[in-house]
């Protein structure tokens, strides 16, 4: 039989210490090393690093939105001012093709028909300039019908897209003034043959036995008896467009000029003989 009694409980035994143990514990305690020291001062500053990079990530992300933000405000196709100055100009640039069809003044008004379409540009960029000009198409279509609508957009429409792009970019007179010749002579030649398409008549035809008559009668003052030819004709009409065009943008560039100016929207500055023949008038 065993002697072990099963009513006496078991007592873990307590783990005996010798006095100099205890004693190196608490002097651990009392007075802790230069490891233990340098362990603590490395895990709060590893603390304030991650607390200051946290601040530092939460103002760059409000920058960030802040920025992104006022760029979307700069750039918003639907700020209110940008289609009240669009919508102005557009129906300016339509009343004025309006009033000069049905109350012509001369070339007063012709002048300024690209004008407003390049201010919007000038002011409020390409995107802008183009829907004023569909709005001044959509204007005329309502109140003078298609056709007319169409003769305005082309050239008259499309050349103040261009200056008011040239304009912007600080481009001189001669490309701007060549740019809108071209733009002015296609145009020409665009609605001879829209009206005749329209007319069932060749108004090219009636353009060029009028520009015959004119040659024979400069033929006759330079006591020259030769007839001239077809193609001499056509010649001479197509530099009488191109000439006719030069003179109506320079005359659109001085009255851009003269008026763009005072608004703060001055357009590049002319050649050295037109400042001073400006400046002696």
């Amino acid at each position: 039989m065993s002697d072990f009694d099963p009513a006496e409980p078991s007592v873990p035994k307590k783990e005996s210490h010798s006095p100099d143990e205890r004693a190196d514990e608490s002097d651990a305690i009392e007075n802790p090393t230069s490891e233990h020291v340098d362990n603590a001062a490395s895990e709060a500053e590893a603390d304030w690093t991650e607390i200051e990079n946290l601040e530092i990530g939460n103002h760059d992300r409000g920058n960030a939105a802040l920025s992104a933000q006022s760029t979307l405000r700069l750039v918003d196709p639907l700020d209110p001012i940008i289609m009240v100055e669009t919508a102005f100009l557009a129906s300016t640039s339509g009343l004025l093709w309006l009033v000069d069809y049905y109350f012509p003044m001369g070339p007063v008004l012709r002048i300024f028909f690209p004008v407003p379409i390049a201010m919007v540009y000038m002011r409020r960029g390409k995107r802008a300039a183009w829907m004023a000009t569909l709005v001044s198409g959509l204007l005329l279509t309502v109140l003078m019908g298609p056709t007319r609508s169409v003769l305005f957009l082309m050239p008259y429409g499309l050349m103040g897209v261009l200056l008011g792009m040239v304009w912007s970019r600080g481009a001189g007179w001669g490309l701007s003034i060549g740019l809108g010749t071209i733009v002015g002579t296609f145009g020409f030649f665009f609605r001879i043959w829209l009206v005749s398409l329209l007319l069932g008549d060749d108004l090219w035809l009636y353009l060029t036995t009028q520009v015959t008559k004119l040659a024979e009668w400069i033929f006759l003052r330079l006591g020259l008896l030769a007839q001239p030819s077809l193609p001499v004709v056509q010649a001479i009409a197509l530099v009488m467009v191109i000439i006719n065009n030069l003179v109506y943008l320079f005359v659109v560039h001085l009255a851009a000029k003269l008026v763009l100016e005072r608004l703060g929207m001055p357009i590049p500055q002319p050649p050295r003989w037109v400042q001073v023949l400006l400046e002696e008038e």
